[in-house]
């Protein structure tokens, strides 16, 4: 070998064969890393459906379309400022349609326990099976500690929910004047606007603010129950005198003779108060939800009352009067949204709330002040 023709560089050396890898780990491509964020997530978050406009809503509420109805009264009920120009408009629409009708509006309240929302399904199938469509609207009582309410009536009526005459709607309370919601007379409104010719409002129970219910009401029915202490202290005089009539429920089993005499008690009670203004005579029946026993008495006299308001003008001049009563509420409930809604009043009011809490202000005298301020920025 000729020593003179081999060159050896550091590069070459060692061999490529001999050399020993940095390391014995080794690691391969993989596959891409996923992203962070799902991208499916969208499916989860349904894009909010754009209202509807005002012809679409009065169509759908007079072909008695339920979806649309619902949705109108869930904008009626909305605090949203930007839904109140158009909930305003139908109801508008709504009043002129509802003021052609002569429908049936009963106000149904009750004690504790005496079972309203099982007498309303009963009563209630009774009554669509006499060719009527009926619109149920079941007012439940609201939390005052997190303003929260169960909206449970409706698992209570599946009778009732399956009927295609019939149309329930649970709405909270909220703390309204006796146990009414807020927009309670409106949502009558549109129901009769959709075609039901007779609404029932249930209350939250017997108080001394049934006045509310009466106020949007032709018809006051009174529910009780036997058997539960003295029958005569367990409700308000001023209640039973709104009353047209009274319905001892539960009357059935070994509960029978125990409610034959409570009804006689109510009905001779009621005898002792002033001659009502529509010349009706109110009186007291039993019933069960369970037999039926006496639904058919109920809807008669129900039926009996409306076939004499509507002959002697009463039936009218009720409405009228609501009508002005309700007006004052509008009012009322515009002048405090309006207040409360004051960009001077949002700026300065947790200040007051403040200062009252502390007790370096009188409640008072914050409330003054904060009425002079408002009424100093309009």
């Amino acid at each position: 070998m000729d020593e003179k023709n081999i060159s050896v560089t550091t590069e070459d050396w060692p061999p490529k064969e001999c050399q020993i890898p940095e390391t014995a780990l080794g690691v391969d491509a993989g596959v891409p890393e996923p992203p962070k964020v799902n991208p499916y997530i969208k499916r989860f978050f349904k894009k909010k459906p754009a209202l509807l406009s005002v012809d679409e809503y009065m169509a759908g509420i007079e072909a008695g379309n339920v979806t649309i109805l619902s949705k109108a009264i869930t904008l009626v009920e909305s605090l949203l400022p930007a839904h109140r120009a158009v909930a305003q408009e139908i109801i508008a629409r709504c009043q002129v349609i509802s003021a052609k009708k002569k429908t049936m509006r009963i106000g149904i309240t009750g004690v504790p326990g005496a079972g309203k929302s099982t007498f309303i399904e009963a009563f209630g199938s009774f009554v669509t099976s006499k060719g009527h469509k009926l619109a149920v609207l079941a007012i439940d009582p609201s939390s005052e500690k997190t303003q929260g309410s169960i909206l449970g009536d409706k698992t209570r009526m599946e009778t009732l929910c399956n009927d295609p005459n019939a149309f329930i709607r649970p709405s909270p309370s909220a703390g309204s004047l006796g146990g009414v919601a807020r927009k309670t007379r409106e949502t009558v409104l549109l129901c009769e606007a959709a075609g039901y010719d007779v609404i029932f409002i249930e209350t939250v129970g017997v108080g001394q603010s049934e006045t509310a219910v009466h106020s949007m009401t032709d018809f006051f029915l009174l529910l009780m129950l036997s058997g539960a202490g003295d029958d005569l202290q367990g409700i308000k005089r001023g209640i039973m005198e709104m009353s047209d009539l009274i319905a001892i429920t539960k009357a059935d089993g070994t509960n029978v003779d125990k409610s034959n005499m409570a009804r006689a008690l109510y009905a001779n009670a009621l005898h002792l108060f002033p001659p009502t203004e529509s010349g009706w005579v109110p009186t007291a029946l039993t019933s069960s939800a369970v037999t039926k026993q006496g639904l058919p008495e109920i809807l008669k006299k129900i039926e009996d009352y409306f076939e004499l308001v509507k002959g002697n003008g009463y039936y009218e001049k009720k409405r009228h009067e609501q009508a002005k009563y309700w007006m004052f509420e509008s009012i009322n409930e515009t002048l405090r949204n309006n207040f409360y809604e004051s960009g001077i009043i949002e700026k300065r009011l947790p200040d007051y709330i403040d200062a009252v809490m502390n007790g370096q202000l009188d409640s008072f005298m914050a409330a003054t002040e904060l009425m002079d301020l408002y009424r100093n920025n309009q």
